[in-house]
């Protein structure tokens, strides 16, 4: 028997060769495979009649071929092989590409069992490059649900779903770490039901109960973790309380604008935090463009009239970037005595130890970076004050990373992903909370529609017109490229990389065009998001990476392609990218779908531009049933469970946490029903606990 921590190169038939495949997707153990969940499932329905079938649905037919498979080649590297199919109540015809060895599969007068997709070709149906099954195979899946798992090239998604079964076969279960009340009370499979079911669910009531299972850990040690944090933060005493300072106040004073009352309150409270004798712990909650960065940039001058330094940490060097020249930018409009430094990877070795002195002999006393900030090498003069921007939260490791730098500093976190407070109050346990609810006066609300894939030629020439007066613009994919064995009932998803060659067509050959994804190594995504913050890129074709990207204040328009594959929060998010200038921004939704459920849900973002309420309309209109086709979204991007739609899981969860934490300070976690799960945490997430997607 084998064990989770196993490479999966352990597993019969998976060489080094293979083994690098899998490393693409993340998998490097059979943990790793186990937790590379179905993105959606194949439901294999009855064999049906030509005559009953329609347009844009997934079906299996058993069929003569009535003629010899011809072949016509359009250009080069491009072939079109056509077959004729007949059963009693029709015919049709199999459309394959590149694919001139399938003749070889097929016998004219013999029958076989076809399944795929059918389209309109010259207004006749097709199936569209159709699987040919065995009777055996098809016996085996129908009325099942079969895995569509994220693939990449050179692995296919059968190649993997037999990695699996022979993964689950072999696998050294043990004892399960959930203790038995634990999973009475909340109803929870055990694990090896759980992950079975997972990727090989018998029907939906069994999917629905292995997928809440495994939601409801995730949560689980993520709450567990908050409440170690909590109780860490609540024992820092903060020895030195800074004092006031009157330039904080002058600063606001000259300011061109009024500060909002939600920005003035926040800055009452981050004052008074870091004056106080308690370090401070806190999440700033606000839209993009709410003026989050002003009040960061009050705490850091306070903690520098302090004599103390100041961090700022961002989650991209194109940001990081962006918030130096801001910082240098006040600097010289105010003569405020703010010396900062840029730290990130992409700087020249002689860049770095320059950065490094100027950080140790403290004459930086604001420090703007990445992740770099926390590399062994870089060690403060007097840190006082941490603070990090969008999806980076503050996690156990960092911590005690700076910690190790000198005194234990103040922490600020700051958020644009509105969370209704039910949830926040949850996931952002160990902060105190502040919510800049207020948008300033200046700012022009998004102009938003919400249409099918019909009006995409209009919004093809929208662009164009928007980029021809000198403006920019994203257009947002769900999937980095195609996958030709993606079926389902699903439309078909758009991906980056034929999207971006169809824009390149469609579009005046003066636009430029490029893509971005989060599968390019981080030189290259620097590089696009560079070009196109100094606008030598007019329309940015891109995954939701660039939902905490760049601040690109020219860019006004925002589209979004299967916006139905999006939680409201997350394209909320997305279209916070628009609208960061003077000029009127746009937002775009295209849906796949028309279904009237997903239209409604869609207009709510058309019907407001305010993230709160979007956010609370995105727990209330989502729903269990809804297992898999939404995108995750925000700032918590767990492995399968969403904030949103599993609301309930992650309030129980919060409940389970809180009887074992507390059995865990009360010395019970020894106790012969708890052992097990306290065994586990410790060896597996606690030496790991980074809050999911720090």
């Amino acid at each position: 028997m084998m064990q989770l921590n196993d490479p999966i190169t352990e597993l019969k038939g998976i060489g080094e060769k293979t083994a690098t495949l899998y490393h693409k997707l993340n998998i490097f153990t059979l943990d790793d495979l186990m937790k590379h969940y179905p993105r959606d499932y194949e439901e294999w329905r009855d064999i049906v009649k030509i005559g009953e079938l329609k347009v844009n649905q997934v079906y299996a037919v058993r069929a003569m071929v009535i003629n010899a498979p011809q072949t016509i080649h359009i250009r080069k590297n491009m072939s079109i092989t056509t077959v004729h199919i007949r059963d009693d109540s029709g015919a049709c015809d199999i459309i394959y590409f590149n694919m001139p060895y399938i003749k070889n599969s097929l016998q004219v007068g013999k029958q076989y069992i076809f399944r795929g997709r059918i389209v309109l070709k010259n207004n006749r149906i097709a199936f569209d490059q159709p699987k040919i099954v065995s009777p055996e195979e098809f016996a085996q899946n129908v009325h099942r649900l079969t895995p569509v798992y994220p693939t990449t090239k050179g692995l296919t998604i059968a190649a993997i779903t037999k990695t699996m079964h022979l993964a689950v076969d072999c696998l050294d279960w043990g004892q399960d770490y959930l203790p038995v009340s634990v999973r009475q009370k909340y109803g929870l499979p055990d694990l090896k039901s759980a992950v079975t079911g997972i990727h090989f669910p018998e029907n939906y009531t069994a999917l629905t109960a292995a997928r809440k299972r495994l939601v409801f850990e995730e949560f689980l040690f993520f709450i567990v973790s908050v409440m170690f944090l909590k109780d860490l933060t609540a024992q820092e005493i903060n020895d030195t309380p800074m004092m006031r300072v009157d330039a904080c106040q002058n600063l606001i004073g000259r300011l061109p604008y009024e500060l909002t009352g939600a920005q003035k309150q926040v800055w009452k409270q981050i004052e008074q935090d870091m004056c106080s004798t308690r370090l401070m712990n806190r999440l700033v909650q606000g839209d993009v463009g709410s003026g989050k960065t002003i009040v960061a940039i009050l705490a850091m001058l306070l903690c520098v009239m302090n004599h103390h330094q100041a961090a700022f940490m961002a989650p991209t060097e194109v940001l990081a970037k962006q918030h130096y020249e801001s910082v240098l930018e006040l600097v010289q409009n105010y003569q405020l005595p703010l010396n900062p430094v840029l730290l990130t990877g992409s700087l020249t070795t002689k860049e770095k130890r320059r950065a490094k002195e100027s950080i140790v002999l403290g004459t930086g006393n604001v420090i703007i970076g990445t992740q770099a900030l926390l590399q062994d090498d870089v060690d403060f003069c007097d840190l006082r004050l941490v603070i990090t921007d969008e999806q980076h939260r503050f996690g156990v490791k960092q911590r005690e990373t700076l910690a190790l730098k000198g005194l234990q500093p103040h922490i600020l976190v700051m958020s644009a992903t509105p969370i209704p407070r039910t949830l926040a109050l949850i996931l952002y346990g160990d902060l105190d909370i502040s919510v800049m609810d207020e948008l300033p006066a200046n700012r022009l609300p998004i102009k938003n529609c919400v249409v099918n894939t019909d009006y995409r030629k209009k919004a093809y020439d929208f662009i164009a017109k928007e980029v021809a007066n000198g403006r920019q613009a994203y257009v947002i994919c769900p999937m980095v490229e195609a996958n030709d064995e993606m079926m389902g009932d699903m439309p078909v998803l758009e991906n980056v990389i034929e999207y971006t060659e169809k824009l390149k067509k469609a579009l005046p050959e003066t636009v430029c065009v490029e893509y971005l994804h989060g599968q390019m190594n981080p030189k290259a995504k620097n590089f696009v998001m560079e070009e196109f913050a100094a606008h030598h890129i007019d329309v940015l074709v891109s995954t939701t990476v660039i939902e905490v990207g760049i601040n690109v204040p020219n860019a006004t328009v925002m589209l979004v392609e299967n916006a139905e594959r999006f939680g409201l929060a997350q394209l909320h998010q997305l279209r916070g990218r628009v609208g960061r200038g003077k000029d009127q921004a746009y937002c775009i939704l295209i849906s796949g779908s028309s279904q009237n459920d997903t239209m409604e849900r869609l207009q709510v973002l058309n019907r407001s531009n305010d993230g709160f309420f979007i956010s609370s309309e995105d727990m209330r209109l989502r729903g269990p049933g809804d297992l898999f086709g939404i995108r995750q979204s925000g700032q918590f991007q767990f492995r399968l469970g969403d904030i949103y739609q599993d609301a309930k899981i992650l309030q129980e969860a919060q409940s389970c946490a809180a009887m074992l934490y507390n059995a865990y300070i009360h010395q019970e976690k020894h106790s012969e029903e708890y052992q097990q799960f306290w065994k586990h945490y410790e060896t597996n997430v606690a030496s790991n606990v980074e809050f999911i997607n720090i």
